[in-house]
């Protein structure tokens, strides 16, 4: 199809870039993660917001099968209910339509599938403002990181899902011609033929706090070996999703496959859907971020699918000694807070011994400790505006009302405190919750999803390490931070992170924190604890999406 090759012509120098990053593990990325008028023209911050300003209040519209119904129950922690209603439709018609499209985006072939995924990234990289705002106002982060995290920052983890793939695929040869000798008689001859299979529909179920973030990977990674998506994004987080979803149709219409390729699973008050599409014998993959009560449910009995999960864990820093306070309380600040302790890469307990952290500032104790580190929040979030900007709004009532409940779980050391968000009447934000507690307290052991944080006091870090070994493997964890200036120490901290399998950062004291994970370079989760059973991105995470189907045939020997 004209259409397509000219898309790949436009978009394999891309590819072969990421494909050589994925190998290199460096910094790299085509989409830039500042909202910047050079970097994304002139008008782009302005056409943005008012192409998201249209649409509350409105119908957002997809292809699909025959609605059902019109729903749609979003808030923005800014300025209230978006009033925004989706199409409603049946489990079953949703199965079926993403079927129709399924041979002929199968028999294109990966370097069509690949071209057409490249442009989708592309077209969504130029709506990164929408999305940005969109995101917004659907998750309470501040526009800064819904912009980076919902745009340029999902678009690469997407393009890195494209590449790894791409590279599972290239690996098969479409053709051999096999020539066994048989000593005096005629050789055997044959000609193979091998194809790439999709595994069949594949469900994504988005979470409500990185409704992108966390989606791209598992779409691209489906789409691009062949396999129809149906995006079923929570409810409260549904617009990002659409226009995801929008973008997607577009592409695959102008470039002649089947639009319905990738549907939107929408719903409103009535839930439900996720579990009959779960569990549908067509429904061959399925992703999912979120908690663990319908992760496991999906474990149970989603049986006929593949499933990439990763669900809640307790993350943890050690610190045991440190070269620069201030450079680590001022990172740890930061950790703490960024948007609200909602992120699944969010450090929850910080273990410090009770012997004391030696210091640039001299030896502190525990409690000197905890005062530092509570203070350094407490001046961090000090302007109402950047508290707001790394804050964000809280839009779940039930995170708002266990952080009022977790005063209870230890010793108060920095109370949690609601403040209004300048420019946005009634909005609010709200500070980290500190409390500190004993490393035998099993408390801080349980995720508390929301800004609640613990100061967990420890013997020594002999008894901190064995505390983190038994919490990642018994909750699991997708980041462990260690603070030492002692080599050996570092050394022990890498061993319990490899038997673990969790991730570790040594000594962040500058620009780069615990909760971030670049596209290319680091691997997010690593499927070996109970946190994850899949990585963003490794070849497991594409390999298993499609099937290698061979034919051969006898080749005459007169032929030869």
């Amino acid at each position: 199809m004209v259409v397509v090759d000219q898309l790949w012509q436009k978009h394999q120098p891309l590819l072969q870039q990421a494909c050589a990053a994925l190998q290199a593990r460096g910094h790299w990325t085509p989409y830039p993660e500042i909202p910047s008028g050079k970097l994304y023209g002139a008008s782009a911050r302005e056409e943005g917001e008012a192409a998201y300003q249209a649409l509350p209040g409105s119908h957002f519209s997809l292809l699909g099968p025959a609605p059902q119904g019109v729903d749609g129950v979003e808030v923005s922690p800014y300025t209230g209910s978006l009033g925004i209603s989706y199409d409603l439709y049946a489990a079953e018609d949703l199965v079926d339509v993403a079927k129709q499209g399924m041979p002929a985006w199968r028999d294109a072939g990966p370097q069509q599938r690949a071209a057409v995924c490249l442009e989708i990234l592309e077209r969504l990289n130029k709506r990164s403002f929408e999305i940005g705002h969109a995101t917004m106002h659907t998750t309470g982060q501040g526009f800064a990181m819904a912009f980076q995290a919902g745009g340029p920052h999902a678009q690469d983890r997407g393009l890195e899902a494209v590449a790894a793939a791409w590279q599972a695929m290239s690996v098969v040869p479409a053709t051999s011609h096999w020539h066994k000798p048989q000593g005096k008689h005629d050789p055997l001859v044959m000609d193979k033929r091998y194809h790439i299979v999709p595994r069949g529909v594949a469900l994504v179920v988005a979470c409500s706090t990185f409704p992108t973030w966390n989606t791209y990977p598992g779409v691209f990674a489906s789409l691009v070996t062949g396999n129809p998506v149906i995006i079923k994004p929570h409810a409260q987080a549904v617009l990002p999703v659409a226009i995801t979803v929008q973008v997607c149709q577009q592409v695959l219409a102008e470039a002649g496959f089947d639009p319905r390729l990738v549907t939107m699973a929408a719903e409103g008050a009535e839930v439900g859907i996720a579990q009959t599409l779960a569990t549908h014998p067509d429904v061959k993959l399925i992703d999912y971020t979120g908690g663990n009560a319908f992760g496991d449910w999906l474990s149970e009995h989603a049986t006929q699918a593949r499933l990439y999960k990763e669900q809640a864990g307790v993350n943890t820093v050690l610190i045991d000694s440190v070269a620069s306070m201030k450079r680590t309380a001022q990172n740890l600040a930061f950790s703490v807070s960024l948007y609200s302790g909602q992120m699944c890469t969010t450090p929850q307990a910080i273990l410090i011994p009770r012997s004391g952290v030696s210091t640039d500032e001299g030896t502190l104790s525990y409690e000197q400790v905890c005062e530092y580190l509570c203070n350094t929040v407490r001046k961090f979030l000090s302007d109402p505006e950047r508290a707001a900007g790394v804050l964000g709004a809280i839009p779940n009532p039930a995170t708002i009302q266990r952080l009022q409940q977790a005063s209870a779980l230890g010793k108060v050391l920095l109370a949690s405190e609601a403040h209004g968000i300048p420019g946005y009447e009634g909005a609010l934000y709200r500070t980290p919750l500190i409390l500190s507690v004993e490393g035998h307290d099993p408390v801080w052991q349980q995720e508390q999803f929301g800004p609640v944080s613990f100061l967990v006091a420890v013997e020594d870090s002999q008894e901190g390490l064995a505390l983190i070994a038994e919490t990642v493997a018994s909750k699991g964890a997708i980041t462990l931070g260690v603070y030492s200036t002692d080599e050996a120490l570092l050394d022990q901290a890498e061993a319990v992170a490899v038997e673990q399998g969790v991730a570790l950062s040594c000594n962040l004291d500058g620009a780069v924190f615990v909760n971030q994970a670049a596209a290319f370079s680091d691997f997010h989760a690593t499927g070996n604890n109970p946190a994850a059973n899949a990585s963003l991105t490794d070849p497991a995470f594409v390999a298993g999406r499609f099937a290698v189907v061979q034919s051969r045939r006898h080749v005459a020997a007169r032929e030869e």
